[in-house]
């Protein structure tokens, strides 16, 4: 991701503060929020971005932060009112029986993984941008979203971001936010396998 990240390094470290952190907040945003946003490379973008603001004094690392958290939390309960209300009246109407299985089925997923996958899409690409629309359609409980969605902007926008910035003096940092993730995503197996033996 390193490498990757040097790309947008080169790029980003000449660009003034003020639309260095907009620029940021709007990618994340938009990655997060909107549909659209499914291409964009949120992982390497932070990475690059902390990257930057440790070779940068005018880059304030806690402004950085919180710019990150905020874009990538506001991002994420965006994706999930549009879910909630333009995706469920969406599916409503439809009267097809198969779409109401798939319907049903998906609230019982989120009902029961919903908080879990929340914060383990947080570093799927792709994955990441559609999981908040398919919460709100499903009416998943907007209050365990809430919690879910605040943890992994932390997690994930916060710790990739820091990852960045003491990687130059700390290299095994880099890694650090990946294997929070792979705890998450263990997990979540065992809890879907648990669940599994059961049936």
């Amino acid at each position: 991701m390193s490498n990757f990240a040097a790309s947008f390094d080169t790029q980003l470290s000449p660009v003034a503060p003020f639309l260095f952190y907009l620029v940021i907040a709007i990618i994340i945003f938009i990655e997060t929020g909107l549909l659209i946003g499914f291409f964009l490379p949120g992982d390497s973008l932070l990475f690059s971005a902390g990257l930057v603001a440790s070779a940068r004094d005018d880059i304030n690392i806690v402004i950085l932060i919180s710019v990150i958290f905020l874009a990538a939390f506001i991002g994420d309960q965006v994706g999930y009112v549009i879910g909630r209300k333009l995706g469920r009246p969406y599916l409503e109407r439809k009267n097809s029986p198969r779409m109401q299985k798939m319907l049903a089925r998906s609230e019982r997923f989120y009902e029961r993984y919903g908080w879990w996958s929340v914060v383990i899409a947080r570093y799927i690409p792709w994955v990441r941008t559609f999981v908040p629309p398919i919460a709100g359609t499903v009416k998943m409980n907007y209050y365990k979203f809430l919690s879910a969605n605040a943890l992994g902007a932390v997690l994930w926008g916060i710790g990739i971001t820091l990852s960045g910035f003491y990687a130059g003096s700390i290299p095994w940092v880099k890694e650090f936010s990946y294997i929070i993730a792979l705890f998450f995503i263990l997990v979540f197996c065992t809890s879907l396998a648990k669940n599994f033996i059961k049936k």
